[in-house]
């Protein structure tokens, strides 16, 4: 069973930056296609960011030109680069797969104040 750590959440003003990061044991995690995901305060999970395993990426219409994911496949964690941040994205990080294939973890808060 592969384990997910998130890091990196806190408090910043609008316009700040944050870097997330997140660990995910496991062998098969260079073959996996990996993306973070968001939860704002009582909404759904969204989609936020995506990585394959060959590096192509794919981003949320929200957060494009703001983000940006990469991956470290030697350290089996994949980050995101958060700039320009906006009170909206205020929200729980998470990674996992794409599609999800594990459990999800603790996740990270972000929160941007304005």
């Amino acid at each position: 069973q592969v384990q997910i750590v998130e890091s990196g959440g806190g408090l910043v003003q609008a316009g700040g930056s944050l870097r997330l990061s997140c660990s995910a044991s496991g062998s098969t995690f260079r073959l996996n296609a990996m993306a973070w995901y968001r939860q704002p305060p009582g909404k759904q999970r969204e989609f936020v960011a995506g990585i394959k395993s060959v590096g192509d990426t794919a981003y949320a219409d929200s957060v494009k030109g703001r983000f940006t994911i990469s991956r470290d496949n030697t350290k089996s964690t994949v980050y995101l680069q958060m700039n320009s941040l906006k009170p909206e994205d205020t929200a729980v990080y998470s990674c996992n797969a794409r599609p999800v294939l594990w459990s999800w973890g603790q996740g990270t808060q972000v929160t941007v104040s304005s």
